[in-house]
């Protein structure tokens, strides 16, 4: 029996692990700078310090994600800055008064494991075709050439603990990456000291943001942030119980504390979670390493972050982002023992990955059908 690894840990593996959660990261958090005009200084260095609080409190690769519906209807919509602060306040509150009135909780005891099987399945399909569709082909033939190195260097490095997979991977990105798509004198120049900048919504930003985007993103946020991450968490640390109480918790309080700083709302996530673990990361040292990255592009070159995170091609971040996906959707296995739960688990799944709104539908559906078939099946065979 292994021991278990300590609360935070430096190494190699946390090192590599660090870079488990970057490919989806990057372009929702440049895609909303660009979007609402956002502080690059705000965003990063609040994105980052978060990521500290997150490792601290947890212990675990357990990293702080941007609000996946809330950037997106950001992105498309061009959504200004002070609404978007204000809709990081009001799904904090919304996410407080769920947890200290018990409504979290039972919500979370109300959801079968079947479902949850399935909303971690939908998001799996939903990252890999991310990945392979929009960031292996990103850079054309060179660009597949590299993908498919990162491919086989993964397969082959993979569970070896003496030279970690995803640090190799990521090392040969940030090699291509420095070689021919980076401008390392332009950045150097272009570097200079920045600091986030005050900010105090008012309440028609708190009230319009509420309506615009955190009632968009609160069902995704209870499918997979809180009940879907607290699942992953008890699949892959079982020894290191958390509540989905605490999980409530931490999400309020990073979202009524970031938008008075210029930064974007923030989540946990099973995605990241299993990012950070696929490639290595085993305690929170791999969350404050990967926070440490982003505090120093936000203090330095922030003016210049566009050109800096060249550094990492986007098809090495698909190789990642696939490997994320894989962990993911390799927990539907132990679903296997019932046809039914697997079906459901499946129909789940593909609800989720085609239909818009799909991860709140997908729960909604699943967990109704889970209870009517289980109604149907005792009133067939009798008490």
């Amino acid at each position: 029996m292994q021991p278990r690894p300590p609360w935070i840990r430096f190494d190699r593996h946390e090192l590599a692990g660090s870079f488990g959660d970057i490919g989806t990261d990057l372009p929702l958090l440049v895609g909303m700078i660009l979007a609402a005009d956002l502080d690059p200084a705000g965003v990063f260095i609040m994105f980052g310090l978060l990521q500290l609080f997150s490792g601290l409190a947890y212990g675990l690769p357990m990293p702080m994600q941007p609000l996946k519906a809330m950037a997106v209807i950001v992105i498309a919509d061009g959504i200004s800055d002070e609404v978007l602060y204000g809709a990081g306040l009001a799904i904090g509150l919304m996410m407080l008064l769920l947890t200290l009135t018990g409504a979290l909780q039972g919500l979370a005891r109300l959801i079968p494991l079947c479902v949850v099987r399935g909303i971690q399945l939908g998001l799996g399909l939903a990252l890999a075709s991310l990945a392979l569709r929009d960031y292996v082909p990103a850079l054309g033939a060179p660009g597949y050439i590299l993908a498919a190195a990162g491919f086989i260097l993964m397969v082959l490095l993979w569970g070896n603990r003496h030279v970690p997979a995803g640090l190799v991977v990521i090392a040969m990105g940030v090699g291509y990456g420095l070689l021919f798509e980076v401008d390392t004198d332009a950045v150097i120049a272009g570097a200079q000291v920045a600091l986030p900048q005050w900010h105090l919504p008012g309440w028609e930003a708190i009230l319009t943001g509420a309506l615009v985007l955190a009632l968009p993103q609160l069902p995704l946020s209870l499918s997979n942030s809180i009940i879907a991450t607290q699942q992953t968490l008890h699949d892959l640390f079982p020894y290191r119980p958390v509540t989905i109480r605490k999980i409530g918790l931490t999400y309020s309080l990073v979202n009524l504390t970031v938008p008075f700083f210029g930064g974007i709302p923030l989540c946990h996530g099973c995605g990241g979670l299993a990012g950070h673990y696929a490639l290595g990361a085993r305690t929170g040292g791999s969350v404050l390493i990967y926070g440490a990255m982003f505090i120093i592009l936000g203090l330095l070159f922030s003016n210049v972050s566009q050109e800096a995170l060249g550094i990492f091609p986007k098809p090495i971040l698909g190789v990642v982002l696939l490997f994320e996906a894989l962990i993911l959707m390799a927990f539907i296995r132990d679903q296997a023992g019932s046809k039914r739960h697997l079906l459901l688990a499946l129909l789940v799944a593909t609800i989720a990955f085609t239909v818009p709104h799909g991860f709140i539908i997908a729960m909604l559906l699943g967990t109704t059908l889970y209870y009517l078939a289980h109604r149907f099946h005792h009133l067939m065979t009798g008490p």
